[in-house]
């Protein structure tokens, strides 16, 4: 459980070690991509390329958040519904909350895996409420701080690697949530942009990162945003790899981890509609954006890069012609 990316990178590059130069090829595409991006983004070719990979991306991102919400919570199905009611009730919570203040409150994932661990497996300690205020109290002191920019951006990653839960795309509400929102460190369309990058370079979703760290404060932000991002996952995995066995057999922390990916799936849902609103701007990139879901469900031999490739051709068509 835990970070389940994480989890997931110990088992994925411990099974065969020469993978690990997946994460540094990636990296260093993204950066590649961010500086043509800067260089070449204002012209007509590379807008009409983007327009067309925007709403492929928001199809994409549309499907996943299906898969994850069937895969995480239950199908939609009315028996497996009232089975797991708690959980849907954090997830439409997290869509609704997501969609309306266009943030992504974390202290409010956290509050889900404590109340659906209490429901459902409460753990001896809990009795003792004042190692959980503590734990509160700090999260909101840090959160505080002054650090400047690239401190900032070096929190704001560490916080993503690690309090994100689920698949890659979890991430995506997250840094929303601080890249364009907080801290406007991006526009919507770059932050779209980034989201595509990720889709088309090789390795997990969240080396967008360091695109988004690049466009931010160059290689120097780009490096701080990677190593953020992906070191808590690190240390998630070295440190507890030992006791993972015992750990994943724990009631108490599924119950708290199912909690929480519940509200993140939700989250991604309120970003996604979000996101949608300000890409889908008409009546093309709807149509992209459903043709991309479609594609994805009855055409298994096309894989999401092949769509976004066909999508950038799509763009330079109905842009440039």
């Amino acid at each position: 459980m835990g970070n389940l990316y994480g989890f997931c990178a110990l088992w994925y590059f411990g099974s065969n070690p020469f993978r690990i130069g997946f994460c540094p090829s990636s990296f260093l595409m993204v950066v590649l991509l961010g500086i043509a991006y800067q260089v070449y983004g204002g012209l007509p070719w590379m807008q009409a390329i983007f327009y067309g990979i925007s709403a492929a991306v928001i199809g994409i991102i549309v499907l996943s958040s299906y898969k994850l919400t069937i895969k995480s919570i239950s199908k939609f199905e009315i028996p497996a519904i009232k089975s797991n009611w708690f959980l849907w009730l954090f997830y439409i919570t997290a869509i609704i909350i997501t969609a309306v203040t266009q943030n992504e409150e974390l202290l409010l994932f956290v509050a889900f895996g404590f109340i659906y661990m209490i429901a459902k497996a409460p753990p001896q300690w809990i009795k003792r409420p004042k190692a959980a205020s503590f734990f509160l109290l700090s999260t909101v002191g840090f959160s505080t701080i002054d650090l400047g920019k690239l401190g900032d951006l070096a929190w704001f990653f560490i916080k993503a690697g690690a309090f994100v839960f689920g698949s890659g795309l979890a991430i995506v509400p997250f840094l929303h949530s601080g890249v364009v929102v907080e801290h406007h460190w991006l526009t919507e369309n770059q932050f779209l942009d980034s989201v595509a990058v990720a889709m088309i370079t090789p390795g997990p979703v969240v080396i967008t990162v360091g695109f988004i760290g690049y466009l931010v404060s160059g290689f120097t932000g780009a490096s701080i945003a990677a190593l953020g991002v992906f070191l808590p996952c690190y240390l998630f995995t070295v440190i507890p790899a030992p006791y993972f066995k015992k750990i994943s057999q724990n009631k108490s922390i599924k119950a708290f981890v199912d909690g929480i990916t519940a509200g993140v799936i939700g989250a991604l849902v309120g970003a996604v509609i979000v996101i949608a609103t300000r890409s889908i701007v008409d009546i093309p990139t709807a149509l992209i954006a459903i043709g991309t879901v479609l594609v994805l469900i009855y055409v298994k031999k096309l894989q999401e890069p092949h769509i976004i490739g066909i999508a950038a051709l799509l763009g330079i068509l109905l842009k440039m012609l």
